[in-house]
């Protein structure tokens, strides 16, 4: 595939799945808790999430896939174990790159930023169950277009897409 390509041309091109939950901290560094549903803002990330703000790292993702290989090593984790906002399951987020464009829902738009994160200390997920995967397969987004996210919203990998 040339570089010049689309990656999201054509709809043989288009990867989807779903949300299996939507989560939320106060904090940061500690497990999310799940809620129903989420208003993301614009340029922001999700109302009330700690990780909200004018930075590239608004909103992350982690596939339910990804956190079954940590059950499967025995770990007892879920949705929200890792600190992600928006757990994901039938779509392959190892084949996002950064650059590339997510739609969640109805409205939601997200710029991919970043696949993973240097852990320069040990937080508090890792200290409960003593590994992380966040930084080898989190994707880290900012916000392009905000609405609401509910748990069952359809997730589609969109690829580089032209921006107005």
């Amino acid at each position: 595939m040339g570089e010049s390509q689309n990656k999201g041309a054509g709809p043989e091109s288009l990867a989807r799945g779903s949300i299996v939950a939507v989560c939320v901290s106060k904090k940061k560094g500690i497990p999310k808790s799940e809620v129903q549903s989420s208003l993301v803002l614009d340029g922001y990330g999700l109302e009330g999430d700690a990780h909200g703000g004018p930075w590239h790292r608004q909103v992350s993702l982690l596939s339910l896939e990804q956190i079954q290989s940590m059950k499967e090593r025995g770990f007892e984790v879920g949705p929200g174990s890792f600190a992600e906002n928006l757990t994901t399951v039938g779509v392959d987020l190892d084949a996002v790159a950064p650059g590339d464009f997510i739609s969640v829902g109805d409205s939601v738009v997200l710029e991919v930023t970043q696949i993973g994160k240097e852990c320069h200390t040990r937080c508090a997920i890792y200290h409960r169950i003593g590994d992380c995967i966040m930084p080898s397969h989190g994707i880290f987004a900012r916000v392009k277009r905000g609405g609401l996210v509910r748990k069952g919203d359809a997730v589609t990998l969109l690829g580089r897409i032209a921006t107005e």
